[in-house]
């Protein structure tokens, strides 16, 4: 029988010390894999937690302002945000539903080219008063606007540049009204662009210097 175990290896035992130690060793480093994989989950659900606390409470401020800034555009009108997953805040969509002066409710592809517009301006303005940046960039909102929603944007615009600074790209007379330095581009006589400035807040008579 000891002839069918073959020959003896004499390193055995310290092959078996070594894979003995490297097994802990393991076992060790399975163990703080687990116990640091279980502590992260806990951070995530605990951020998860958060960030859908703060969203919704953002959602809601934002929401809120959104139906002041588009009755006060719109004169009129009602609108609201709404969740298209209220139970999956994080993953869900927004929807605009929207009703116009005079109009029955709609949702957003539905509105004209003016009142799309002037319901992202109001949009815009409500994210603005809830968290206010240093500055904004608007290029030609006010393109599809008639007068008397551009007298009504340009007040509302006037309104939040006390807490940040426009920056606006526009064609408007009446939004530029709005305006404390124009900056205008010009060819001249060589065929160059020539960047031109005014400071408005130089003059008492803003409506009439820019409709001459």
């Amino acid at each position: 029988q000891y002839s069918r175990l073959g020959s003896v290896n004499p390193n055995a035992p310290e092959e078996y010390a070594l894979a003995q130690e490297r097994f802990e060793f393991l076992t060790s480093q399975s163990e703080d894999l687990n116990t640091a994989a279980a502590t992260l989950e806990k951070v995530i659900e605990e951020l998860d937690e958060v960030m859908q606390r703060e969203f919704m409470v953002t959602f809601r401020a934002v929401a809120r302002e959104f139906r002041d800034q588009f009755t006060r555009l719109f004169g009129g009108g009602t609108a609201q945000l709404k969740l298209t997953e209220p139970d999956n805040a994080m993953q869900s969509g927004i929807d605009i539903i929207a009703r116009p002066p005079g109009k029955r409710v709609q949702a957003l592809p539905l509105l004209s080219g003016g009142e799309r517009s002037l319901t992202a301006a109001a949009l815009i303005l409500s994210i603005l008063k809830v968290s206010p940046p240093p500055f904004c960039i608007l290029d030609e909102v006010d393109a599809a606007l008639d007068e008397a929603n551009v007298d009504r944007f340009r007040a509302a615009l006037r309104e939040a540049a006390q807490d940040t600074q426009f920056i606006v790209i526009t064609h408007n007379r009446g939004t530029i009204e709005a305006a404390d330095t124009i900056y205008g581009i010009s060819m001249g006589s060589d065929s160059t662009s020539q960047a031109l400035s005014l400071h408005l807040e130089d003059f008492d008579g803003r409506r009439e210097l820019v409709a001459d």
